[in-house]
């Protein structure tokens, strides 16, 4: 099951580089160093927030914090916390077009737990529809969710994409812009969510910046992105997301079974696809 951009989804109706050599780099080779800390087991914390802006005032906001497993390949599991929150224009056009209770059941928080093709979601807005003592919706299978939602530097062959893309590395610091027909082709999670947005002319790029640590490990990425539809719609999003304790210790613990409900056993009561904006 394709994770689909929710908020955008709600908010439809509402609105119709040549890289350059650079300085002298780190002796740390990033791509190497994120391949290093890949082992089963371990880890690193996720703290990260995005705007995505449909113009005119109609935009939505996602929080997110949690934690990511990794396996040998990449991220294998995570546990997170989101929260989504619509603008007051967006919030006003959704009563207009009769979907204000739609919009406020998105604003509710969410926790999901993803390990391998399965994600598992809670949320105070299921308590009507879970019979007691079942907390947990199962969704497969599905994607694994992305710690930023334009680039996923937890992933090698996007974190390569980008160095190669540079246009300055400075001091640990790395900026550059890729375009999205680019970007499609080596990063899955960007292809699952932005695919519409990665063929059209004018062209998708997104601009962005890496802070490394002195070991070569992303800190930091902020991104910015122009994405065009090829149906004409531009969506226009910013990225922020931050990474911390490298090398943790990560165990995800998945719920009970007899605390889980499949997705296929609450036909027509829960969302088709994963709750969430970027999921």
């Amino acid at each position: 099951m394709k994770r689909t951009v929710v908020g955008a989804i709600l908010i439809a109706g509402l609105a119709q580089l040549v890289a350059t050599p650079a300085q002298a780099a780190p002796e740390a080779n990033p791509v190497t160093a994120l391949r290093a800390a890949l082992i089963r087991g371990k880890g690193v914390n996720v703290v990260s927030k995005t705007k995505v802006d449909h113009g005119r005032g109609v935009y939505y906001t996602l929080n997110l914090d949690g934690m990511v497993g990794f396996g040998p390949q990449g991220e294998i599991a995570s546990d997170t916390s989101q929260h989504l929150q619509y603008s007051k224009t967006a919030q006003a056009g959704l009563k207009k077009l009769g979907m204000a209770e739609d919009a406020a059941m998105e604003e509710t928080p969410l926790r999901v737990i993803s390990s391998g093709y399965d994600d598992y979601v809670s949320s105070p807005r299921f308590a009507d529809v879970l019979p007691k003592g079942t907390n947990w919706i199962r969704y497969s299978p599905t994607d694994l969710p992305a710690s930023n939602p334009l680039l996923e530097v937890l992933e090698p062959t996007t974190l390569e994409a980008l160095l190669a893309h540079r246009t300055s590395w400075r001091g640990g610091v790395v900026k550059g812009t890729i375009k999205a027909d680019k970007l499609v082709k080596v990063s899955g999670p960007f292809a699952s969510r932005f695919r519409g947005y990665s063929w059209s002319k004018p062209v998708s790029t997104i601009s962005y910046t890496l802070r490394l640590s002195t070991a070569g490990l992303v800190e930091r990425v902020t991104a910015k992105g122009i994405l065009h539809h090829w149906k004409g719609s531009v969506l226009r999003v910013e990225a922020d997301t931050r990474y911390s304790a490298w090398g943790r210790q990560v165990t995800v613990a998945l719920p009970l079974k007899s605390e889980v409900l499949d997705q296929k056993q609450l036909e027509g009561k829960v969302p088709y696809q994963v709750p969430g904006a970027w999921n």
